[in-house]
């Protein structure tokens, strides 16, 4: 009996490191697909790792704030907590390429692509770390579409517009003050039900989940979809170095970086799959304004702590990269702090 009590001692303590992975379809979902792979991999680099899917990406999180979990891959509105840096890829406009008036979606892909292969970069390694924690792993989940069940609030204004509010996003609950519009309390798990339902008039999403999550039933044939983004998401995996082998971290990035151009691939296929008629283009200058508006707003957040400094920095550097001819590129914003 000793003897068995010390052989399952020795067992756990052999034991790998255990990702919580956040995937609205759980185990039947896409990127816990993609995260039993990655977990295959991963034993190449000396990992034996253990994936766990969560539907409620709440409870994820808390199970890695209390080490039930080693590593975290869910939205950047859950691991910014850890990287304030990398977080700013998420950022309201933070990739946004405007041409003549209008979003140039291919750029804009390009400066996320470029900010993601920047960052699984050698040198740019100190960005990812956060001791004890460290960006393992960065995957684009396509732009962020505001999507309403009543198309005429685009021309009316979001004022008293039912709006989800996350209780664990700051900013979120600042941006939706500050439209006048009514916040609903509501996460991950269940934002879609709430609009499907009526009990929310706006929600924003990108188009992977569009069918999947099956928001077009919310849309229905009144309401629509911008095609102006408000921003671009990402799912990040942040791990607690001290569980993970030395070199882990550069290696994860790195095979993550190999799937970006499949992902974009399915990313855009989900936006080309939405019906035509269901998208609403604003005016050039509408278009124009809208971003000039997100920049003067990221500063401000900036400045008041909500958003990272460095974060805004680097990612003014890379859409300046993709597209140099931009205004705000011939000015300091967004760099000298």
């Amino acid at each position: 009996m000793v003897a068995l009590g010390l052989g399952l001692l020795c067992s756990l303590a052999q034991a790998g490191p255990t990702v919580c992975v956040w995937d609205p379809l759980g185990t039947a979902g896409q990127v816990f697909d993609a995260a039993k792979t990655f977990a295959l991999v991963m034993q190449g680099h000396g990992a034996d790792i253990t994936v766990k899917a969560y539907t409620d990406e709440r409870i994820a999180a808390d199970d890695f704030r209390v080490g039930q979990c080693q590593g975290l891959l869910a939205t950047s509105l859950r691991t910014k907590l850890y990287n304030p840096i990398t977080a700013a890829l998420d950022h309201g406009g933070a990739a946004t390429i405007i041409k003549d008036g209008q979003v140039d979606l291919n750029a804009s892909y390009a400066v996320v692509h470029k900010a993601v292969q920047v960052l699984a970069s050698p040198g740019a390694a100190k960005l990812n770390v956060q001791e004890p924690f460290e960006i393992a792993g960065i995957i684009s989940t396509g732009a962020l579409y505001t999507m309403v069940r009543d198309r005429t609030l685009f021309s009316r204004g979001f004022a008293g517009a039912r709006m989800p509010a996350f209780d664990h996003d700051k900013v979120q609950a600042h941006l939706i003050n500050m439209i006048g519009a009514q916040p609903v309390s509501a996460d991950l798990r269940n934002f879609v039900t709430k609009f499907n339902n009526g009990g929310l008039d706006v929600i924003f999403s990108p188009a992977v989940a569009y069918l999947p999550m099956e928001i077009n039933k919310g849309v229905g044939s009144k309401g629509g979809i911008s095609r102006l983004p408000l921003g671009f998401t990402t799912l990040q995996l942040v791990i607690d170095r001290t569980h993970f082998p030395d070199g882990f971290g550069a290696a994860a990035r790195a095979y993550w970086l190999s799937q970006h151009d499949a992902v974009l691939t399915a990313v855009r296929k989900a936006e080309a799959d939405i019906p035509p008629q269901i998208w609403v283009d604003l005016k050039p200058q509408e278009a124009v304004a809208f971003v000039t508006a997100q920049h003067n707003l990221r500063v401000e957040l900036g400045k008041r702590g909500f958003y990272d400094k460095q974060g805004l920095r680097f990612m003014k550097r890379v859409r300046c990269s993709v597209y140099a001819s931009a205004p705000e590129c011939a000015t300091r914003a967004e760099i000298d702090w």
